[in-house]
């Protein structure tokens, strides 16, 4: 992906809410591109980059990432995009939606972003 592909992605999932404050990305050229530097500072977003190597530093997606890969992508043969988007899809709308979550206090990821649920503390939801 390019720096303009990955911003035009971030417009779509802010599509209707407001831009995070930050987004923790690693070094990977679509990160350190001039044009998603230019999508954040257009936004007020701060890129904030995790230590070169550390990929703990991105516990978060990396978790999300491993689920993604474990539940949906390694137990699927897909024979399209289309099969393939909507498989991903369905997948993400049932983690985010109906699975709770114990790290979550066993609330589903949309019950925890709720008003109120999460006193402060950071809104989780799979992209």
């Amino acid at each position: 992906m390019s720096g303009h592909t990955v911003g035009e992605a971030l417009d779509q999932a802010i599509a209707g809410g407001t831009a995070p404050q930050s987004i923790t990305v690693d070094h990977d050229t679509e990160f350190m591109s001039r044009a998603l530097e230019d999508w954040a500072f257009a936004r007020g977003v701060q890129l904030d980059f995790i230590r070169p190597g550390k990929p703990v530093d991105n516990a978060y997606i990396e978790s999300s990432n491993g689920r993604l890969r474990d539940q949906c992508l390694n137990v699927q043969q897909f024979t399209s995009i289309e099969e393939a988007k909507a498989t991903i899809e369905a997948w993400r709308i049932d983690y985010n939606q109906r699975r709770p979550h114990s790290s979550l206090g066993d609330l589903t990821p949309n019950e925890y972003a709720q008003p109120g649920q999460n006193s402060g503390a950071e809104k989780a939801a799979f992209l």
